[in-house]
């Protein structure tokens, strides 16, 4: 199993969402987050005065899913949350263990 953390634009949420549920995916982990990358933060004026906001708000998606659903994931993530312009965000993949569903105690595929 793999888990799939997307980092994007807050405003993509409902996007992402959208077409994850309708991939079939059930489960999700949303988190506000702060940073920045190539962007390297922001300028602002607030009240006349000029000031850098130098982490930017963002959400991180979690997915955990079978080997096998990780293209069609990484697909409708890329799909939904794209606008072209820098700051899109990025996803990325890791290996998952073991998954334990504490209320059962089921394990691996079942507890997902």
């Amino acid at each position: 199993m793999k888990k799939v953390e997307a980092i994007i634009r807050p405003f993509k949420l409902d996007e992402v969402k959208i077409a994850l549920v309708n991939a079939g995916i059930v489960g999700m982990t949303v988190s506000e987050v702060r940073g920045f990358g190539r962007q390297k933060g922001q300028t602002e004026r607030y009240r006349g005065s000029e000031y850098t906001v130098e982490f930017l708000q963002k959400l991180k998606v979690e997915i955990v899913v079978d080997d096998d659903q990780v293209e069609e994931v990484v697909e409708k993530v890329i799909a939904a949350a794209r606008t072209g312009e820098i700051g899109d965000g990025k996803i990325f993949i890791s290996p998952v263990e073991d998954i334990i569903r504490i209320r059962t105690g089921e394990r691996s595929s079942l507890a997902v």
